[in-house]
């Protein structure tokens, strides 16, 4: 076996705790995650031990396949033709993906982990505040809150989808408790989460991804009866909800009124009629140049150049699927949906249920989320996406026997 250096152990150590600690910067600052990723990248390779390192990677099917996806979008620079810059601002955008094995190679240990789930929910029960703070009028025009949205350090989508999520993991963390006043705190704290998605934030993608992790929740748990049980509860609740709160109505019926004005006249500019119009737009070019695309960071300029029925423009068509077929083709896009499903597939080898759980959940929330966004190009949503992906496969084991888990299916952790 190599021997490590007293140094360069020290380095790698200090590359696990920055690694940690963006778990607390990536729902709170945009400037901290810079610094921190500067540093994770810096410490990592100061910190040698390549031998092992790339074996890591190496033995990490998902890890691999995120490496896949950034050299298909590396190779994408090859060709197209685009505005002056926009290539490697584009692919720069992408670059969370090569974060993906690092991550892996320095959340092997089970105590890492721990701590950086434990970063990501203080960023989170913080978030709560500030967004109830807010809510009630008393951080009005604060320069710490977001400014797209009044509520939180985030924009209503990421603050949702972020919500969205640690609604689950506290639910988890909740069953893993062994003593009740631990397990009602972390429940509370999921009824907070939720309610920052319903009745604080305004993502119509919150309210879909929450709902589909109650139901992923469920089935974990207490399977087939108890999905159909918490999907009645959806139902009922989604429906009272938009009975008495009217926040919540007029997004849900804003989503029928601007489909019905999409197909009657030219779009206005609310969201859900200008992303049809962009997703119409962008299908144009994918079915022109359907195998390779057109190229890393083209899409703006032929976009431009594409005739359009109304005058909506933009450089994010807001649709992941569409954003990578449009630069890299079908085989961009069969290297994005492999990337999701080896994580689905594998989640059962991961070190604990709790982490099973969390990483369908995670595929769950990001594969929604890139239908109505562009989740990877986003600084908060892809960074989240690559950190977590690293996190909780950085304990991904090889089965006795292919397909067989090496622990019961069980959310208890335990």
């Amino acid at each position: 076996m190599q021997s490590i250096s007293p140094a360069n152990r020290r380095t790698e150590q200090l590359a696990r705790h920055a690694a940690a600690l963006l778990g607390f910067s990536i729902p709170i600052s945009v400037a901290l995650d810079n610094v921190l990723l500067a540093l994770v990248a810096v410490l990592w390779l100061a910190g040698g031990d390549f031998k092992r390192k790339l074996a890591d990677i190496a033995a990490n099917p998902v890890a691999l396949a995120a490496l896949a996806l950034f050299g298909m979008l590396a190779a994408g620079l090859l060709y197209g033709s685009r505005y002056p810059g926009d290539g490697l601002r584009y692919l720069g955008k992408y670059a969370d993906l090569l974060f993906v094995p690092m991550f892996v190679t320095l959340f092997r240990d089970a105590r890492m982990r721990e701590t950086a789930l434990r970063w990501f929910c203080a960023a989170m029960i913080l978030s709560f505040v500030m967004a109830e703070l807010a809510a009630s009028g008393l951080l009005e025009h604060s320069p710490f809150l977001a400014r797209s949205a009044g509520h939180s350090f985030r924009g209503s989508i990421t603050h949702g989808m972020l919500s969205a999520f640690a609604a689950l993991l506290f639910a988890l963390l909740a069953l893993r408790q062994p003593h009740w006043p631990q397990r009602l705190l972390f429940g509370v704290l999921a009824l907070v989460a939720a309610k920052n998605v319903l009745a604080i934030g305004i993502s119509r993608t919150g309210y879909l991804v929450l709902a589909l992790l109650a139901l992923q929740f469920a089935f974990a748990v207490y399977g087939r009866r108890g999905l159909a049980i918490v999907g009645l509860l959806l139902a009922i609740s989604l429906a009272t909800l938009y009975g008495t709160s009217e926040t919540f109505r007029e997004r849900v019926d804003t989503v029928v009124v601007e489909e019905g004005n999409w197909r009657s006249q030219w779009p206005s500019r609310e969201s859900v009629t200008v992303r049809l119009e962009w997703y119409r737009q962008s299908l144009k070019v994918v079915f022109d140049h359907p195998i390779l695309g057109v190229g890393t960071g083209s899409f703006p300029k032929v976009l431009d150049e594409t005739p359009k029925d109304a005058p909506v423009y933009s450089r994010n068509p807001h649709n992941e699927y569409l954003v990578i077929a449009m630069q890299t083709g079908l085989v961009g896009l069969v290297l994005l949906l492999h990337l999701f499903w080896r994580q689905f597939s594998l989640a059962p080898q991961l070190a604990t249920p709790l982490e099973t759980h969390l990483a369908r959940g995670l595929v769950i929330t990001i594969a929604v989320g890139c239908l109505f966004n562009s989740f990877l190009l986003d600084h908060t949503e892809g960074l989240f996406y690559a950190w977590f992906t690293g996190l909780l496969y950085g304990g991904l084991k090889s089965p006795p026997f292919p397909g067989v888990p090496q622990h019961p299916s069980t959310p208890d952790g335990r």
